[in-house]
């Protein structure tokens, strides 16, 4: 009979999508797609306290290229 009072932890990974932006996924589950591994796994809130350390500039990829005026993610004028 289990105890009530457990919380079992869960154990998560850090995800990155391709718009560079952070969060936490089950390890248990597949990661969704557009999303990739953050090389962080562990109790939840470490790896949101990981999250808080890395992840600096929360703009998306594609904000932060069009404002450093990256001519790539300018776009096309036809």
């Amino acid at each position: 009979m289990s105890n009530p009072d457990q919380v079992t932890e869960f154990q998560y990974r850090v995800v990155i999508s391709d718009e560079e932006r952070y969060s936490i996924w089950p390890t248990y589950k597949d990661i969704p797609f557009g999303w990739r591994d953050g090389g962080f796994a562990g109790p939840k809130q470490a790896c949101l306290d990981h999250i808080s350390e890395v992840w600096t500039d929360m703009r998306p990829l594609a904000l932060r290229r069009l404002m450093d005026g990256d001519a790539a993610a300018q776009p096309r004028q036809e």
